[in-house]
Formats: structure tokens, sequence, C-alpha cells
């Protein structure tokens, strides 16, 4: 008995050790784990390899092969569905049919082919994140315990095994599936927590936008590999008078209603932050042109110009509009040098009457819609 119950901590360490290690490795190989085909490939592939290890050197009782080859292969099916389970079971199945002997295809169904099934018919279906998300680590044991009391009744009454064999069994299978279970979750925690962190590190808490940092350090990669961009820069115009006529409430409200405005007008290649205070900075990638960015621009100048705000009307020109200033870059130009540029485009927008565009080196984009929303820009 002393040898059976060493054999069993020697499985339950083999299957903590080998899950441990696989995430290690999948975290520092496996960087690109968004396709599923993929995914399911390699899990299974590892779970198959981590059965086939348990099975390798079994403890034999009267011909019976005994071993924890249930936990990995219940735990995936549980996790992942029966596909992942089937797949897992490949390699252990082949493994065991070529051992053969008189409890074979006790073996296989047993220890394969129900804690398959039983795993199969508890996992979630209606869950997407299997394998990123939280484990419910009770719902599982339910279910390994339902797998176990239909297996222990099965080999009692089939095979020569007794009770003082299935319960130590029991206890180290249920012992090794808790800690699998706690392994995914300590891991998927840990990444959460870090995706947290580093969304929260590079996000304006305000505006939820991207922070600069976060801006410049994206921009840096495209202005590296010479794409064409254009950056706009655009300032609130006479935010502080809104401010005090309204209160830094409101003024908050318009902040986070230009965000949305900006996120829901780039495309998905274009990158916006916020630069700070009232002001707000866009990347346009990969243009066909000067003159396209400039039209890109003055579309979103035009739309928070026709959006309204609530107060706006008490606002010096009657409506709340921001000034906007475009350097352009065919490629090559250092990112700070575009900013600059942008920066020097933007105030000389304030100092020719606001609610305008001017592209570096001074060519004004302006709306002459001062009373009414619906005139369109035109270059001067």
């Amino acid at each position: 008995m002393e040898d059976l119950l060493f054999f069993f901590l020697e499985n339950m360490a083999l299957i903590i050790a080998l899950m441990y290690l696989g995430f290690k490795v999948k975290d520092a190989v496996f960087h690109d784990w968004t396709d599923p085909v993929r995914q399911r490939l390699i899990i299974s592939v590892f779970i198959g390899f981590l059965t086939f290890s348990i099975m390798y050197h079994p403890f034999i009782i009267e011909e019976m092969r005994l071993d924890l080859r249930e936990v990995p292969l219940f735990f995936i099916s549980y996790v992942g569905g029966w596909q992942y389970g089937l797949l897992s079971a490949i390699l252990p199945t082949g493994f065991r049919m070529y051992i053969g002997g008189p409890t074979m295809l006790d073996g296989i169904l047993q220890s394969i082919l129900l804690p398959i099934i039983i795993g199969s018919l508890f996992h979630d279906r209606k869950r997407k994140d299997h394998f990123t998300g939280i484990l419910d680590i009770k719902r599982m044991m339910i279910a390994f315990v339902i797998y176990e009391a239909i297996k222990s009744v099965w080999v009692i009454t089939s095979t020569p095994m007794t009770l003082g064999i299935t319960l130590p069994m029991f206890i180290a299978a249920a012992v090794a599936v808790i800690s699998m279970g706690l392994i995914l979750n300590g891991e998927n925690r840990s990444k959460l927590l870090r995706e947290e962190l580093e969304f929260y590190s590079n996000r304006d808490p305000m505006t939820q936008l991207p922070n600069i940092r976060f801006f410049k350090n994206n921009v840096r990669k495209l202005v590296e590999n010479n794409k064409p961009m254009a950056i706009v820069m655009l300032d609130v115009d006479y935010f502080k008078v809104y401010n005090d006529t309204h209160g830094h409430q409101k003024g908050d409200a318009v902040l986070r209603s230009i965000a949305q405005i900006l996120t829901d007008l780039i495309r998905k290649e274009d990158f916006v932050a916020r630069y700070g205070g009232e002001e707000f900075i866009c990347c346009i990638t990969a243009p066909a042109g000067l003159e396209e960015a400039a039209k890109m621009a003055e579309r979103i100048r035009k739309n928070i110009f026709d959006y309204h705000f609530d107060g706006e009307e008490l606002q010096p020109e009657g409506v709340l509009t921001v000034s906007m200033g475009m350097g352009y870059s065919s490629g090559g130009t250092v990112l700070e040098e575009m900013i600059e540029e942008a920066d020097q485009s933007l105030y000389q927008s304030k100092r020719q009457g606001r609610n305008r565009l001017t592209v570096f080196p001074g060519i004004m984009l302006d709306s002459n819609n001062k009373g009414s929303k619906m005139k369109e820009a035109n270059y001067e």
C-alpha cells in the first residue's frame, strides 16, 4: 500500500510540474494565441503528451495498469469540450492499444473515454474564455466526483480492484484535478491583472483614450518603417469659458464626447490620444497624400462642429468648436518634429479666428461657417 500511495504522489507531481511548465512554454514561445485551430492543436498535443507520460510507468496489480491518466483528459474535456478531449486521447489510446493485455478495453473505456464524456457533459458551452477566464473549481469537482463514482463502481464490479485501492486513487486524482484548476486560474488571474495594469497605464483615466506615451510608442513604429502619415492636433476653443460657465463636470463631459467622436471617426490603422488638458492628437496613417489627410482631419472638425454640446449656445461664437493643426510627412520625418509642426499650425488656427484647420507650413482650411453648421469648408 505504501508503494501504491507513493506512486500516486509521483503521478500528481508529474501532472502539476508539466502543467506549470506548459504555461511557461506557452508564454515564452506561443505569443499568437488567437488562432482557434492552432490553439486546439497545441493544447491537445500537450495534454496527449501529459497523459502518455503518466501512462508510461504504471503501477501494475494483477495485470491491471493503474495510473492517473483520467485526470488531464477529464480536465481538458471539462475546460475545452469534447473536441479537445478526443484529440488529446489519440496518443494515450494508441499507446494503450499498443501495450495490449486482458484489461486493455476496460482501461480505455474507464480511464480514457469515460472522463472525456463526463467532462464534456459539464463543459460550459456558453463561455468564450475557456482557457483565459477563471475556472469554476466547485462545478468542476462536482463533475469529477460523479465521474469517479461511476468509474469506481464499474472497476470494482468488473475487475479485481478493491475499495482500498480505488479510494486512495480517487483522492490522488482529485488533488491533481484541483491542482490543474488552481494553476490555470492562477496563471489567468496574473495575466488579467497584467493586462489591466497595462491598459490603465496606457490610458487617460477621464476620456479612456490612449495617453500620449502609448500614442508616441505606436506612432514611432510607423516612423521607423517610413510610413506616410499626418499628425493632427486639436484644441477646444474657449474651453475655459465653457468650464467657468457650466462647471468642470460638464467640461469633462465635453472632453469625453469629443473623445468618442474621435474614436468613431478614425480608422483601425490610425491612432488617437489625449495630449493634455483640452488638447487631443491624432495620427492618420498612410493617407494617399496631403489633400486626403487634410480632408480626413477636416471631417473630424466638422463632426465636432455639428455635434450639439449642452450649453454651447453660451460660448463666444454661440457654438462649441475646435481649432486644428496638421503636420504631414511622406515618410522619414522625426515624430517630435511633426508634433511641433502640428502644434504651430494649431496656434496659427487660433490666431486666425479658431474653428479651422491649418496645415503646416501655413495652408489654411477655413470653414467660414460661424453662423451655420451646414456649410462645407474650402481651401483659402
